[in-house]
């Protein structure tokens, strides 16, 4: 087994997308390891350790609410893709099936793939690496695709994701407008 991150597919930048078949033998050996008694289940501290060898770090109540989520039989909403926001009357299981290790892999790669593609995006407006999209980044990269734009269209633009005040946007306040944008 390979301690590389479990690598996203184009197919799944969208949450209902399906796994590729690499991904689903990468996450089958990933279980396989931790399910020592052949019991086809495997316990919560051994799914952390799963999802480390597969790319993933995480936390305590991320982990529980995925867990909660799959073993209240709840599991992601098809719409959207999103893991339910409140608690369940179940407490969560201390051990999940191999069906349920792949709804948890499916909607941790969907989120993998959304943010990697929108961190793309911003490198392409941040080419000086600052970390930070500038009014002459923005209009640079507007040029560059061809739109007729003012500077008062751009410097609101900028305004609009600008959450800090200081005349750029971050990569935090990028990621902010994506996500509300829903382009990704």
């Amino acid at each position: 087994m390979s301690a590389t991150p479990l690598r996203p597919s184009t197919a799944a930048s969208n949450a209902n997308a399906e796994l590729s078949k690499e991904q689903l033998e990468e996450i089958r050996e990933a279980f396989d390891l931790f399910d020592t008694d052949g019991s086809g289940t495997i316990d919560v501290r051994e799914l952390r350790i799963a999802m480390r060898a597969l790319g993933f770090e995480p936390r305590r109540e991320e982990l529980q609410k995925l867990i909660s989520s799959v073993t209240s039989g709840s599991g992601c909403d098809a719409s959207t893709g999103q893991l339910p926001s409140t608690g369940n009357v179940n407490p969560p299981s201390d051990v999940i099936t191999f069906s349920q290790f792949v709804q948890i892999m499916k909607h941790k790669v969907s989120q993998r793939d959304s943010r990697e593609e929108m961190l793309k995006a911003f490198v392409l407006f941040d080419t000086e690496g600052t970390g930070r999209i500038s009014f002459q980044d923005l209009k640079r990269v507007a040029v560059e695709l061809g739109e007729n734009m003012t500077d008062a269209e751009l410097q609101e633009m900028i305004d609009e994701a600008d959450r800090d005040g200081d005349g750029e946007v971050s990569e935090e306040e990028f990621l902010r407008l994506m996500k509300k944008t829903s382009l990704y």
